[in-house]
């Protein structure tokens, strides 16, 4: 049980139907179409779509109990004792609801924000601390102004950690998101180059992942990269630890090696971790789980087979054998121009390989920068890649840039995804590597699956 409808009512209190105090709601949900048992039925409305004209599936789907705007007229076929709360705006309800069940629950809150690595960071911190308390955490990118008020609300009573994903397009989102999760611990992973088009440039990124603190307790931690210069405004906040690879930070990664299918990673502690992710990338989102899981008591060698037996999100990194003996690595789950040099560097440092292929696609929301940024992705290529496949409007800037710098390395632009599959199954052979990047926007695990 979630909580009852009297305890609804004390929120909400203009109600009507029975609002019986034993009667419990296990879950809360948007979505007439599922299936619920003794579920709170919020109908969102939007553009194309307003939810209150499916309450009676709601109700026929396991709903007990809806809030209701005040605007809209309720269904004479909806059973005359059905709880409805009424709001001014259920969306607004959705996000106050979540901030009081938070209350209620009193958990310790983890938040995790940053231009890349939030949900594998957060994966990471919440497989680190489900080996010593009850936790739960954001499940695939549920991160805006909707997905994260209803992980709060799918949070079981008895939770101890709740670690929460917080994504963001523009300035006062993540605050607002702070506002509703109240955090006592937040993560600012790194600062990149996503959603140049909104915030004008990395330093308005920096200010917009730095509201995660506007939500926070005054006695709370803040974890950040402390290899990041822009970050260097987040020492207002009294109580900063930086993680990275400089020496002035209070967590140091001193050495990071490679291998075929993980990368181990020694701290200035002496402790060694080994994560099975590839790239120095991941092992300073590994960093932040391994301080964070100390910090809650965690034992080294708890967080150490923790992290050894990771599972991450597909799409992200995911490597895959292709046809004729070939490896595939699907990284298209989303890119900017910082996670896809990144990405780069990896399939560089990897062995055993007799070719090396590039598939790179647009990255979007780089606004007026955006065909400087696909061209600076060039500045990482070397003759340790044999070809670069480009599809989209601006990454054919990357190929251009490429061929431009070194004419020893193969580059073709594609206009079609079809010439591009095409090419790719002429070249396709084994002991051929194959890295796919692109925004998810482009549809690279069409290719791939053709693959």
């Amino acid at each position: 049980m979630l909580f009852t409808l009297k305890w609804l009512a004390k929120i909400f209190n203009e109600n009507e139907g029975e609002l019986n105090d034993s009667i419990p709601i296990h879950e809360v949900t948007t979505d007439s179409r599922k299936k619920v048992n003794n579920g709170l039925f919020i109908p969102l409305v939007g553009e194309r779509f307003d939810g209150h004209d499916y309450i009676l599936d709601a109700f026929n789907n396991g709903a007990i109990a809806a809030l209701w705007k005040r605007d809209r007229t309720r269904p004479e076929a909806l059973p005359n004792d059905f709880p409805i709360y009424y709001v001014s705006d259920t969306l607004d309800a959705l996000q106050r609801l979540a901030a009081c069940y938070r209350e209620k629950i009193n958990p310790t809150v983890i938040a995790i924000t940053g231009s890349n690595g939030k949900t594998t960071t957060k994966d990471m911190i919440g497989s680190v601390l489900t080996t010593s308390y009850r936790t739960h955490r954001t499940m695939g990118n549920f991160n805006n102004h909707i997905g994260l008020p209803l992980t709060i609300l799918d949070m079981p009573p008895d939770t101890e950690i709740l670690v929460l994903e917080m994504g963001m397009n523009d300035f006062g989102e993540i605050s607002h998101l702070s506002h509703i999760a109240q955090p006592d611990i937040a993560v600012i992973t790194n600062i990149g180059e996503s959603h140049l088009a909104q915030l004008r440039s990395r330093a308005g990124i920096a200010k917009a992942k730095l509201e995660i603190v506007d939500g926070m307790s005054p006695d709370g931690y803040l974890y950040i990269d402390g290899d990041e210069p822009l970050l260097k405004n987040a020492h207002v906040h009294p109580n900063v630890i930086t993680c990275g690879f400089y020496a002035n930070n209070d967590v140091i990664i001193e050495d990071t090696k490679i291998e075929d299918d993980k990368t181990l990673f020694r701290l200035s502690d002496g402790k060694t971790y080994s994560i099975p992710l590839l790239g120095k990338h991941h092992a300073l989102n590994a960093l932040f789980a391994v301080t964070i899981g100390t910090k809650m008591g965690v034992m080294p060698k708890t967080i150490q087979q923790a992290l050894a037996k990771l599972e991450h999100t597909s799409m992200r990194f995911e490597i895959v054998q292709g046809k004729n003996g070939a490896t595939i690595i699907n990284d298209a789950y989303n890119a900017s121009p910082t996670s896809m040099k990144a990405a780069i560097d990896v399939v560089k440092q990897m062995r055993g390989y007799k070719k090396k292929v590039l598939v790179l696609g647009d990255m979007f929301e780089l606004g007026e920068s955006s065909a400087r940024l696909h061209q600076s992705v060039a500045d990482v290529i070397d003759t340790r890649i044999d070809a670069v496949l480009t599809l989209g409007n601006d990454a054919k800037e990357i190929s251009k840039a490429v061929q431009n710098k070194d004419k020893g390395i193969m580059c073709r632009h594609f206009d079609s995804e079809k010439a591009l599959i095409k090419t790719l199954h002429s070249c396709i052979t084994s002991r051929t590597l194959l890295l796919f990047k692109a925004s998810r926007g482009m549809h690279f695990e069409n290719i791939i699956g053709c693959l």
